[in-house]
């Protein structure tokens, strides 16, 4: 038995060997992808287009302007004159926020009064717009807070009682700096893996019937059990690889920090493996050609990705999604490598994630090694 799966194993080896190009389309464009997701996805937001109307034209609105001129936040694009120029570089989106600070803006504050100010927002894009809000009300109000303390300082407190405030001290763990970068690279790690092994393993077999060597190759003494383990095996080292290479570029480009156990990560990856190993078997059993294997990859793994949690929070989604993502093997490794990656938890924290994902790679296995069987009769 070992002797024909070694056999097969060294002809998936030699066949890869002579095709130079696999192993630079195989690393490669994992390698670049990361590289894309690191620097592209994010949640933090710069450089929003912006305008600001000063009616007010006093030295208080003055400093409020000079504070948004000098985030990173936002990038002033347009001096307007009039309210309706604001909103129309809103609704021809020429600026995603516009701020108005009214007249009697700093007669309000002198007083000690609050000053009101209106801000137009695009929100044809509400996750950055929501964004571009918090961070306009962060700007404004800590500036408010500053005039607070000085205008109490200059009059004596005359105004009122001394000033009672409430401080929040903040202290994010395992991410001090909300550096989302170290959010995104491990998770695209499950993601490039899961694409990538699943589509080897179903165009590989898929290609062997489409061009009949799969025929030959089952009438030769090999069971079909150790052909799936010689097609799968390879796929299964290549997804190891990939593993190790993408990771050690988060850590070494994008400072990813690795606080957790090698090991655990490493049997966490081996369930991954055999669960996608297992899926793309499963398409390979369900296509007869590459172009249904394309159209059924794209059918699954599409799901998969949004189920995942990799972008979008399962807690937010409703219940009965949130119940369909735990047939989903990339939510448990994305809990697993985040969770070794950044918080460095052991097996007594992460072993829910290892149990399901285990009880999901021996059902799945289960049902592809069935139905390849079937196939083959």
């Amino acid at each position: 038995m070992w002797r024909r799966i070694r056999q097969l194993l060294l002809k998936e080896f030699l066949q890869f060997r002579r095709d130079r190009s696999a192993w630079l389309r195989l690393l490669v464009p994992p390698m670049i992808q990361v590289l894309l997701f690191g620097y592209a996805a994010t949640f933090e937001v710069f450089n929003v287009p912006s305008a600001i109307l000063d009616q007010d034209r006093s030295p208080e609105s003055r400093t409020l302007v000079d504070a948004f001129a000098h985030s990173s936040r936002f990038q002033l694009r347009l001096q307007p004159s009039s309210r309706e120029q604001v909103q129309q570089a809103v609704e021809s989106s020429t600026v995603q926020v516009g701020i108005i600070v009214p007249p009697g803006f700093s007669e309000r504050l002198r007083q000690g009064q609050s000053a009101p100010l209106q801000v137009l927002v695009d929100g044809t894009n509400s996750n950055s717009a929501l964004i571009a809000l918090g961070y306009v009300g962060e700007i404004a109000g800590g500036v408010g807070q500053a005039y607070a303390r000085d205008l109490a300082e200059r009059n004596g407190r005359a105004l009122g009682s001394p000033l009672v405030q409430i401080e929040v001290a903040r202290r994010y763990w395992y991410n001090p700096n909300l550096n989302s970068r170290w959010f995104f690279v491990p998770g695209v790690i499950g993601t490039l893996v899961l694409v990538t092994i699943v589509n080897l393993t179903a165009f590989a077999i898929v290609r062997e019937r489409e061009v009949g060597t799969l025929e030959q190759l089952l009438v030769t003494p090999i069971r079909p059990v150790e052909f799936i383990l010689g097609k799968t095996l390879p796929f299964f080292c290549i997804g190891l690889v990939e593993v190790l290479l993408v990771a050690a570029l988060g850590m070494l480009w994008f400072r990813v920090p690795f606080v957790g156990n090698p090991l655990l990560l490493f049997a966490g990856t081996c369930l991954f493996l055999l669960s996608t190993l297992a899926i793309g078997l499963l398409i390979s059993t369900l296509c007869r050609t590459q172009q249904q294997a394309f159209a059924t990859n794209f059918f699954v793994l599409n799901p998969m990705f949004i189920l995942s949690g990799f972008s979008f929070p399962i807690h937010s989604m409703p219940e009965p999604l949130q119940w369909l993502t735990l047939l989903d093997p990339l939510r448990y490794y994305l809990v697993i490598i985040r969770g070794t990656f950044l918080k460095g938890v052991g097996l007594d924290i992460l072993w829910p994630q290892f149990a399901g994902l285990a009880a999901l790679s021996l059902v799945l296995l289960a049902l592809s090694v069935l139905r390849f069987r079937k196939s083959l009769d």
